[in-house]
């Protein structure tokens, strides 16, 4: 009988999926949404512009392969995915969608489903927008950001994580996100809310996958670049917001995953932000693969080499701690 996709889900996807049957197999699991919805701050504290109403697109014409976007998000918050057996790892994830919209499944839900069948508690992170008319717009992913990790840390005992365990991932604008927060997870951004902004927003390791990182217009994403510090930017608003040029030695461990044909993105992004790091004297450990194009996830990689990649994350994890691996 052929596995449906929930069973190859639960099956830990061991990505030897290079036959026809096995990618026309795959179907929506049922329940694909998250256990609970937390927002990001208290009532009253961020007053979204006058006239931005958040709204839900569905991408995609197949009910079995759920494509939705969210556009002028207004609630920033954190959608957890509870495991049945928790291991005290979490995950805070940081979905694509070029700084207009924040992709819902495919680079958020979905890697959700897949961790925490491996025991991770998972939050997907829905960040403001630059370009939605918040003030100090280009800083607003990243104080999102940095609430998340504080967030997420002082809900330790609530949710059953380890606090010395918290990574934070990013795909394409979501991987800004987290490079951004991979220098500047100390920078003063918002003023604190409450005891919980005690808590370090540092998280303990950070994956990046086809990210956007860097503002120089030679390599940077045209759209996120002109949506973050507008279409005209200083010379030291575009070097605030490069990441590859704030690197500093006691940044979190780094994991980048790129395909050298992303015509979206280009490599040089990850290129970058990997010497950099390495310059600086931080821990970077980064993946090239020649195909893949740009916004794979988990399911656009049918018969090629980085339908691995997600294998290759965790025993990253597992090497610092986050997880625990077998044996």
């Amino acid at each position: 009988m052929t596995p449906n996709r929930r069973e190859l889900l639960t099956a830990g996807l061991t990505f030897s999926f290079g036959s026809a049957v096995a990618q026309t197999a795959w179907k929506r699991p049922a329940g694909l949404a998250p256990d609970a919805s937390v927002a990001l701050w208290p009532d009253g504290h961020i007053r979204p512009p006058p006239g931005l109403t958040e709204t839900v697109v569905q991408r995609s014409a197949d009910p079995d392969a759920s494509d939705r976007m969210v556009q002028a998000i207004t609630r920033p918050r954190l959608d957890i995915f509870r495991p049945a057996r928790p291991n005290g790892a979490a995950v805070i994830i940081a979905p694509g969608g070029g700084y207009r919209y924040v992709v819902i499944d495919k680079e958020g839900y979905e890697l959700a489903r897949w961790l925490t069948e491996r025991g991770v508690t998972v939050y997907v992170l829905f960040y403001r927008l630059p370009g939605d008319g918040w003030m100090d717009g280009s800083d607003v992913p990243l104080a999102d950001a940095q609430r998340a990790v504080r967030l997420v840390r002082s809900r330790a005992k609530i949710d059953g994580i380890d606090p010395a365990r918290v990574a934070f991932a990013g795909f394409s604008a979501g991987g800004h996100v987290a490079a951004s927060l991979l220098t500047r997870f100390d920078a003063q951004i918002d003023e604190p809310v409450g005891t919980d902004d005690a808590l370090s927003a540092r998280p303990d390791v950070i994956a990046a996958i086809y990210p956007v990182v860097s503002m120089d217009a030679a390599i940077a994403h045209a759209g996120s670049r002109e949506r973050l510090i507008g279409a005209s930017p200083d010379a030291a608003r575009e070097a605030i917001h490069s990441p590859e040029r704030n690197t500093r030695a006691d940044q979190p461990p780094l994991w980048l995953l790129h395909a050298e044909d992303d015509s979206v993105v280009k490599v040089a992004n990850s290129v970058r932000l990997r010497e950099a790091s390495r310059a600086a004297g931080a821990s970077v450990e980064a993946h090239f693969f020649e195909r893949g194009e740009h916004g794979f996830g988990l399911m656009k990689t049918t018969g090629l080499p980085v339908a691995i990649w997600p294998e290759l994350l965790w025993n990253w994890l597992g090497a610092r701690r986050i997880v625990q691996l077998p044996g």
